[in-house]
């Protein structure tokens, strides 16, 4: 506990000395506080975690749910983490570049550019015209969903919320407990759907050789105030997190990942490189060459040009692949239904399923 506290003082101390004042020291009185053993110190025996504790006491053993992706050789460090009410093992373990056969390595001459959007988490533009859409809006639906719920339920509990001072009641801590496990279930749904649609990028470029990707990087409109409700859809964005799954996935498959400025790219036309005024919808039209063709496919082009990738021709791309990331997430189907979702009809129970016309009255 002393060695992962005197890391993450040291960590924030470095911060500080750079300049980053927002960098908080970690607090000294925690209930539970994340332990991390490396390697040579515990012994994974399939799902039993071997890890030692204090000296001339027996070591301590945990079982895990599930197994684990990589072999036990490949582990190099585990934490034991709490949140939310449950007990987590997070794994570091070293995985190797991807190798590839003779002639299937991807080639670092053929440059795709990326462009990151809320509606569309990755947007790839490549060469020959080829393009790659992944929607996202099963994941704007999560982050609306859980924002409803969560006011609903402040709303409920708040005329019995303690007092600042005053110690809460048994009813009071069960509604806490409840909103951590919402939070935390929220987390991981929104991070497994980024992974998906990270890994389906990479898998996209692996299979046309491409062997570099131009990022736009748009964190810069992090810092512009656009509204309270704007503001949240930018909060729940996560652009970090976007970027850091999309690079460790592209090292793994030997892919170098470049981030570029994007200022400018969604209102640029990529045959004319002419100032575009911004589309109300997802389709761009330039009036000085007539180009016509997804507004986020032609950022990436865009993005891609500027790292010298070249751009695309001046008719919409026929070959553009559409994918859908959060296939986990509740709602998604018919079949998967969202208890945090109203029902569409006055009186119904159930889920609302898909809009189907009345039924045509009798008529006599």
């Amino acid at each position: 506990m002393l060695r992962r506290y005197s890391e993450a003082w040291f960590a924030a101390a470095q911060r500080r000395r750079d300049g980053d004042r927002t960098a908080r020291f970690p607090r000294r009185r925690r209930a539970l506080m994340a332990v991390r053993w490396y390697h040579g110190t515990f012994t994974l025996d399939g799902r039993r975690l071997r890890i030692p504790v204090a000296r001339g006491r027996p070591p301590l053993w945990v079982r895990l749910d599930r197994d684990l992706p990589y072999p036990p050789g490949q582990v190099r460090s585990v934490t034991l983490l709490y949140d939310a009410g449950r007990l987590w093992a997070d794994v570091t373990a070293e995985v190797p570049v991807r190798a590839y056969p003779a002639g299937q390595e991807p080639d670092p001459a053929r440059v795709a550019g990326v462009d990151l959007g809320i509606i569309h988490p990755y947007a790839v533009a490549g060469p020959g015209g080829e393009g790659l859409l992944v929607s996202g809006r099963a994941i704007r639906a999560e982050h609306r969903m859980h924002l409803a719920d969560s006011k609903v339920r402040r709303r409920a509990v708040a005329r019995r919320a303690p007092k600042p001072g005053q110690k809460g009641s048994r009813r009071w801590w069960h509604y806490r407990r409840q909103q951590r496990l919402a939070e935390a279930r929220h987390r991981r749904r929104v991070r497994q759907a980024q992974h998906e649609a990270a890994k389906t990028v990479i898998a996209w470029a692996v299979e046309r050789k491409i062997g570099a990707l131009a990022v736009g990087d748009p964190r810069g409109v992090l810092k512009l105030q656009a509204g309270r409700r704007h503001n949240q859809r930018t909060r729940d964005w996560r652009i970090g997190h976007l970027i850091t799954v999309l690079q460790d996935k592209a090292e793994a498959a030997g892919i170098s990942l470049q981030l570029v400025d994007e200022r400018g790219t969604s209102s640029t036309c990529p045959a004319c490189r002419s100032r575009i005024p911004k589309p109300a919808g997802r389709v761009m039209a330039c009036p000085a060459c007539q180009y016509t063709g997804h507004r986020d496919l032609a950022a990436a082009a865009s993005i891609a040009a500027r790292s010298g990738g070249g751009t695309t021709s001046a008719t919409l791309p026929a070959g553009v692949t559409h994918r859908r990331a959060g296939a986990h997430l509740p709602g998604v189907s018919p079949a998967r239904r969202d208890p945090r979702r109203r029902t569409h009809h006055r009186g119904a129970s159930g889920s609302p399923g898909r809009h189907r016309p009345a039924p045509a009255s009798p008529t006599s």
